[in-house]
């Protein structure tokens, strides 16, 4: 089985930072947790009921999520004709768009098949909009539109793109990339986009997760998933902290911090135990497919397909052959993959021990998307609309059953209101109650396919397909 596109999810734990933006103002991919603001009042149960959909506006594709400040809200769109890489701002009441800016490009990064180059969140700090575009950099923009600063990245070696989202702490905007190689989390000042420090990631190969912000004994943390591990950083300085194993070879989904405890699920292709991925040693591979006898591999000698479909990320150099540190330093990581969600609550600094795994489940794990957590119930939603309710207090399987919508699922899950809202790649919302028992509220076909996570903002649900942006309301009695 081959990767899948990149989308990701993102849960902070926000500290405002020193007079700059306060908290309330800080919005980019999933900073309100995956939950609706319980104040906010009710939200749609039918999607398809009368007075249900406020607006419907027609945009160019694109798979990030709308982030919404005040009345304004903000998404990237790619319009692939002329190599536009878009960001909009749209009125929330009405839909309408008030302004548009972005780039053109003469290089446009390569993605998977149903990847977009558009796929990064922005962020919003109320004063900026900031944007990521693989096949350009960071961006930022005032709240009319005017283009403030540019920071240049990308493309990077990786046949799959750029996925993970900029996040906002303490005046900075920070954002990470792990590829093939040359892996690094970057810090730049808000106001002028000048570097702040830069950490690489030497030992970090491709994954996508977007990092989050939490606060662990008083001191915040900035938590990196990346392949086989989840490390925390001190966002003064970029200095790692902490670090634990067991993850999956590639990372998408987000950590999410909730209280003393990080709960973080990963899941990649060759990482059960039934269908594990293994290499053969360096002589036996040579002794089998070393045609030429140059002692390295070309694409064409390997015969083996799981190889084979993974040469571009093994060959890190691109010579175009594999020499004995690329193949050992790929069969390292097929064998330390491991899929699962854990449970953990660091201990101390340096590499935590495997105790401070609390809890750990291994069925019905998402390769993409972040779980949500709401009234003491872990979601989780994978390929096929299967679904997996686990209790956030001891892991233990409370429900797994499947959405009326099949198919794949690249949108996290969101919750509010005591529903939890699932959107599937075809296009079929779903919703159920918030609650241990099962129970399906309704299901709605959009016949448009959908790769953002929804959003809530004032007692609205906004949906993005890849034909349209959609508001929805709890009809009025």
């Amino acid at each position: 089985m081959k990767s899948l596109p990149i989308f990701l999810g993102v849960l902070l734990c926000a500290v405002g930072f020193d007079g700059r933006a306060a908290e309330n103002d800080l919005k980019y991919f999933r900073s309100d947790h995956g939950l609706a603001d319980p104040s906010d009042g009710p939200l749609p149960a039918q999607l398809d009921a009368p007075g249900a959909l406020r607006w419907r506006v027609p945009l160019d594709p694109g798979h990030a999520t709308p982030i919404l400040n005040g009345e304004k809200m903000f998404l990237t769109a790619y319009r692939a004709e002329s190599h536009e890489l878009s960001v909009f701002a749209l009125d929330a009441n009405s839909g309408g768009i008030l302004w548009s800016n972005g780039v053109t490009v003469s290089r446009v990064e390569q993605t998977h098949p149903l990847g977009s180059p558009a796929t990064a969140t922005p962020a919003c700090d109320g004063q900026r909009v900031y944007v990521f575009f693989g096949s350009y950099g960071l961006l930022a923009f005032d709240l009319n539109g005017k283009k403030l600063w540019e920071f240049k990245a990308g493309p990077f070696q990786d046949e799959y793109g750029a996925g993970s989202s900029p996040i906002l702490f303490d005046g900075k905007v920070i954002l990470n990339q792990d590829h093939d190689v040359d892996s690094f989390l970057l810090a730049l000042d808000a106001a002028t986009g000048k570097p702040v420090w830069k950490t690489p990631r030497p030992d970090a190969v491709r994954s996508y997760a977007t990092p989050v912000v939490w606060s662990r004994n008083g001191h915040p943390e900035l938590l990196v998933a990346g392949a086989l591990e989840l490390a925390a950083y001190d966002p003064a300085d970029g200095k790692r902290l902490w670090w634990i194993n067991g993850l999956a070879r590639i990372v998408i989904p987000t950590p999410i911090p909730v209280g003393d405890t990080v709960y973080m699920a990963s899941w990649a292709p060759g990482g059960e135990a039934a269908s594990r991925i293994t290499l053969d040693a360096w002589p036996v591979a040579l002794a089998k497919w070393d045609t030429n006898h140059d002692g390295k591999l070309s694409e064409a000698e390997i015969k083996d397909g799981e190889v084979r479909d993974r040469f571009f990320r093994m060959d890190l150099n691109q010579d175009g052959v594999l020499d004995q540190h690329e193949w050992d330093h790929h069969a390292d990581v097929f064998r330390q993959a491991k899929n699962s969600i854990l449970a953990i609550k660091p201990s101390g600094t340096g590499q935590l021990p495997a105790s401070d795994v609390i809890w750990k489940y291994a069925k019905g794990v998402p390769y993409v998307t972040t779980p949500v957590i709401d009234r003491g119930i872990l979601y989780m939603v994978k390929e096929g609309g299967i679904v997996t309710k686990l209790s956030v207090a001891d892991g233990q399987l409370l429900q797994q059953e499947r959405l009326p919508g099949v198919g794949n699922y690249f949108a996290s899950p969101v919750a509010g209101d005591g529903k939890v809202y699932f959107a599937s790649e075809p296009g079929v919302v779903s919703v159920l109650s918030s609650q241990p028992e099962w129970n399906v509220v309704s299901s709605h076909e959009f016949h448009e396919k959908i790769y953002a996570t929804p959003a809530f903002a004032s007692g609205r649900l906004y949906i993005r397909t890849e034909q349209a942006l959609y508001c929805f309301q709890a009809p009025k009695p």
